[in-house]
């Protein structure tokens, strides 16, 4: 027989009833003649009570089936959604038997992530993860009620394409029937979304994964899942206002939570000067100052001769120890930042490498600087403005480590605009595009981003939450010499955008609406909302940090008969 309810759906309405159960034995205990059990399934935990007879071959994790009749508990469970009922087990029947469990099945677990990965469809058995599982479908379902509502068609791109010369790495899929040939799996359906909206197809949505062959860290996978969504005849204005609106939609269908919009906005300029990055957390202040014209008259030796460099530093209203600031110099080293000069204000007195160099009147102006009064510890430097920046940026966050700053129950979203439209690459030796190379350059330099290349802003837009860039997107270039140099550039010779993009280039000559449109990354959305520290929390079956699934044990060999099928020979 099916059963006829959940282990979550009893409660003192059903008091009499006949049911029947089916679950997880969680936990069993023995009290005289009798056996309690608690039957787990994903909508909750009830207790049973069992005869010792019925219950003698039950282990846990077994699979069972009971049928009984609710009771009221002697004594309620209140932790229990269902605490104050019981099943008086009649008949038991065991559908699958448990063997010992690598690991239980709790919240708290001092497990090793390799051996949850192992295990995974045990691991994902644990609350936490289901209900990991149960936000991300609940959070699916809100996207496409509030697209619904919107007017969006959702529409599927190929996941087998094209590849080309820009980006990430692609994974590559031999063509069987095509011999010596390739599709790429896509890292974004940017340029299908593109071709949708001169199709005519006027406003797009889709929940998709994407690929992408790089280096795997805490909210990177080789595999993830983007909301992807194109507008035609839209401007950034338009996409920056309807993401506002889906943003408080899922906040509060999802969280209960009200957020004020519009959303906040920097830009890329104003967030490297006072944040050190382009994706700032901004749920603790710490802003990076700049006090060279504070300083410009010091004693101080190591401030002097500043030629084109800046003194740039930050602050924070507690005194570091000795340990914190090893941890914070090791942190602006790694970002190649030379020295650090360090002052500490305890009850208004200065100590530290500035404490007897600085004036009376240059230490009073930078307490009004950072904002301090009695007790601080100020943390200046000095180099070129762009190389600050990202050393200062990482010390920041470090020091909100420290004191644990950043409250993960707090939500600070910023978008960020402005951005240069292409960025220098040493190991390539040339200019690229910073975000894609379909993005459209900024009004101002629509007829001389090709000549000013290290000047050029971008009609470009991220939105960022708790510091994690969660989406981006830009208005389209939708004029086909306009695209042409773009990718003169970037250095793709006419011949080789011919070859890569002739078939994407020659659906503009039909027609094309001007667009914009924008990705969010739903793992990192999740992760965040979940108050996880790794989107592999919030995937089902994620790859380790080598890309490697330790469950299957993907990626593997493949026989010698399949590789003379797609005519592929390896290397040894």
């Amino acid at each position: 027989m099916q059963r006829t309810h959940t282990c979550g759906d009893l409660n003192l309405t059903n008091l009499d009833q006949p049911v029947i159960l089916q679950g997880w034995v969680k936990k069993i205990r023995k009290m005289g003649g009798l056996t309690f059990v608690d039957l787990r399934d994903i909508y909750g935990v009830i207790q049973l009570k069992i005869s010792n007879s019925e219950a003698t071959k039950l282990h846990p994790e077994d699979v069972i089936q009971v049928s009984g009749i609710v009771a009221k508990r002697p004594q309620a469970n209140l932790q229990l959604a269902t605490g104050e009922i019981e099943v008086l087990v009649d008949q038991v029947k065991i559908i699958s038997h448990s063997q010992t469990l690598p690991f239980p099945i709790e919240n708290d677990i001092t497990t090793t992530e390799e051996t949850r990965l192992k295990y995974r469809y045990l691991d994902l058995r644990r609350p936490n993860m289901q209900n990991n599982l149960i936000f991300r479908s609940r959070l699916n379902a809100a996207i496409r009620d509030f697209f619904k509502i919107q007017n969006f068609l959702e529409v599927e791109t190929p996941y087998l394409a094209k590849a080309t010369p820009e980006g990430a790495r692609d994974f590559l899929v031999p063509a069987r029937l095509n011999k010596n040939k390739f599709y790429a799996l896509p890292q974004s359906p940017q340029l299908f979304k593109q071709l949708l909206m001169i199709a005519g197809v006027d406003r797009y949505y889709q929940i998709v994964r994407c690929f992408r062959d790089e280096d795997l860290r805490l909210d990177r996978q080789l595999e993830f899942t983007q909301l992807d969504l194109e507008m035609a005849f839209a401007t950034n204005e338009d996409v920056m206002f309807l993401v506002d609106q889906l943003t408080a939609h899922l906040f509060k269908d999802l969280l209960n939570e009200t957020i004020a919009l519009p959303i906040p906005r920097l830009t890329y300029q104003e967030a490297m000067e006072s944040y050190g990055s382009d994706k700032p957390d901004l749920r603790f202040g710490i802003k990076i100052q700049n006090v060279t014209t504070l300083l410009k008259n010091t004693e101080v030796k190591f401030f002097q001769n500043l030629g084109h460099e800046v003194i740039r530093g930050i602050a924070i209203d507690q005194l570091l120890t000795k340990k914190q600031l090893a941890q914070i110099e090791e942190i602006g080293k790694h970002n190649h930042l030379k020295n650090l000069a360090i002052a500490k204000i305890t009850s208004g007195e200065w100590s530290g490498s500035l404490a007897s160099q600085l004036s009376t009147t240059e230490k009073t102006a930078l307490l009004q600087k950072f904002g301090l009064e009695n007790q601080g510890t100020i943390l200046l430097t000095r180099g070129k403005n762009a190389s600050l920046s990202q050393a200062l940026g990482a010390m920041r966050l470090e020091i909100s480590k420290i004191f644990s700053l950043a409250n993960p129950q707090v939500h600070k979203l910023v978008w960020i605009v402005d951005f240069p439209l292409f960025e220098w690459s040493d190991e390539e030796g040339r200019y690229q595009a910073a975000h894609h190379p379909f993005t459209m350059p900024r009004a101002d330099y629509q007829t001389n981003f090709h000549i000013k290349k290290a000047e050029a802003i971008a009609s470009a837009y991220d939105l960022v939450l708790n510091g994690f860039e969660i989406g981006g997107g830009s208005q389209r270039i939708a004029d086909p010499e306009m695209q042409k140099l773009m990718f003169e550039a970037i250095g793709l010779t006419p011949e080789q955008a011919e070859k890569n993009f002739g078939w994407f280039l020659e659906a503009y000559h039909y027609g094309a609406p001007y667009h914009a449109g924008l990705a969010l990354g739903l793992d990192r959305i999740a992760m965040i909302l979940t108050e996880n520290t790794s989107i592999r929390e919030v995937i089902a079956f994620p790859k380790n940090a080598s890309g490697i699934d330790p469950m299957s044990e993907a990626p593997g060999t493949v026989s010698q008969a399949q590789l003379n099928e797609l005519h592929l020979k390896l290397d040894k």
